[in-house]
């Protein structure tokens, strides 16, 4: 073997360790989102920033104290959660750690699809306007910022209960990002498509601007009519009836999730024969 295949095996060698690091980095991630563990976590950065600044501007009473947290920090880590690693652990060993999260994201997205559905359909009857755009792939950061951040757990009743006519919150878009409501009264980008039916008002606009600038899934319940539009990828799709909703819905937001679900079960199953 040449020393040219010697070096390209070792440069593909170390891009497969950074990516391995990186995967094992991505799903302690999300194992442990929303439990206490992140706040840990967070406290371990802030000792680590501290510990950096204290040892470039040399002050070594503070860098020593840190030194010594982290030392004996790991240590208390380890002891005071015990029972949650060797849950993890045994949870490995059986090989359904990856399952488990799958299950907790498909129901996660169900209880999503089920609270725009009953949400959509009093609303609609009721000729309540309405604008919910939920976050995919790409971030909404900024436009979530323009609105009053909730963080909230996602129900049919909330999202109800935001759209309301003469309540604050009414006015504005409500940003569903993960499993729950980030923000309402959210303002987003008006599309300046010529194509687009005068007819329809600025919650449409506004719904299919922010499907232009992001892979976003964007409902609407207009105020006038109270028919449901939907808006990705910058097209708008009217009139959309309630069944029609929910298999967008799934399709969007649940397939995927049941997919990679059904992929490590059949990985899990295949190593038991």
């Amino acid at each position: 073997m040449s020393f040219a295949n010697i070096s390209l095996l070792h440069y593909l060698a170390n891009i497969v360790d950074i990516l391995v690091v990186w995967f094992v980095i991505y799903k302690v991630i999300m194992l442990i989102r929303g439990t206490k563990a992140v706040q840990l976590l967070k406290g371990i950065f802030i000792i680590i920033v501290v510990k950096v600044v204290s040892s470039f501007l040399q002050l070594q009473t503070v860098e020593w104290i840190t030194d010594q947290a982290l030392t004996w920090g790991f240590l208390a880590i380890i002891i005071i959660f015990q029972p949650e690693l060797r849950r993890a652990l045994e949870s490995l060993g059986r090989g359904n750690i990856f399952i488990r999260l799958g299950s907790r994201i498909e129901k996660e997205q169900h209880n999503l699809v089920d609270s725009i559905i009953k949400s959509t359909k009093y609303m609609a009857k009721r000729r309540i306007g309405a604008l919910i755009s939920i976050a995919k792939d790409t971030g909404m950061e900024d436009y979530i910022e323009t609105g009053i951040p909730l963080h909230a757990s996602i129900s049919s009743q909330l999202l109800i209960n935001i759209f309301i006519p003469n309540t604050p919150l009414h006015d504005g878009a409500v940003i569903i990002r993960g499993n729950e409501i980030a923000s309402a009264a959210s303002y987003l980008p008006l599309s300046d498509s010529p194509f687009l039916s005068k007819e329809l008002g600025t919650r449409h606009r506004a719904a299919l601007g922010i499907s232009e600038v992001t892979d976003s899934l964007t409902i609407v319940v207009s105020e006038e009519t109270g028919g449901i539009s939907v808006t990705k990828n910058g097209e708008l799709f009217r009139d959309v009836s309630e069944e029609r909703l929910q298999e967008i819905l799934e399709k969007e937001l649940v397939t995927q999730v049941e997919t990679k679900k059904s992929f490590f079960s059949r990985f899990k199953g295949g190593h038991k024969k």
